[in-house]
């Protein structure tokens, strides 16, 4: 692996397909149980290491994801039910220092799963066109449609799970 910061490589578009979509709506309702079956045998030490030199913890990790899931199931909501809404970024790296993020994982594991029950059920709903419908995101001026979300989320979550899962084999734990 050349970048540790990118395990599974960055997020690369990928034009729709039914297949793909099936595939990433399978990450999205799987990723609370593929994350909590990777932490689950990690002790309080285990879950305070950074997976890389200078990176978080695997307790603000799994925090992370379940910080960045809300925005995106928000981010849909908002793309499904607006013309172009412009969506509201957030500090990731000042959100991974609150006070939260100390809690027990199984906090925002706990989260996870009901979240992606809900979010599931709005991919599942959207048809044809609909893939197509976009949000803007105000940082960049650029307009991301929600197929092009679906990809992305899909995407994170794996490349977080791979961050933990990198960690324990590197660490033979």
């Amino acid at each position: 692996m050349s970048d540790p910061r990118y395990p599974i490589g960055k997020y690369e578009p990928q034009p729709y397909s039914d297949k793909l979509r099936e595939a990433w709506t399978a990450d999205i309702r799987f990723l609370p149980a593929l994350l909590e079956n990777t932490v689950s045998r990690l002790d309080e030490s285990q879950l305070k290491t950074p997976y890389r030199e200078g990176g978080w913890t695997v307790q603000q990790v799994v925090h992370h994801v379940a910080d960045s899931h809300i925005n995106a199931y928000t981010r849909f909501k908002l793309g499904l039910t607006e013309e172009t809404p412009t969506i509201k970024p957030y500090e990731e790296k000042s959100w991974a220092q609150l006070a939260d993020t100390a809690l027990p994982i199984n906090l925002s594991l706990t989260l996870l799963h009901a979240l992606h029950a809900r979010w599931v059920a709005v991919l599942e709903s959207i048809q044809g066109e609909r893939w197509d419908r976009e949000v803007v995101h105000p940082e960049t001026g650029k307009h991301l449609s929600l197929w092009t979300l679906l990809g992305m989320y899909a995407w994170h979550g794996r490349h977080h799970v791979a961050h933990i899962t990198t960690l324990i084999e590197t660490k033979g734990w």
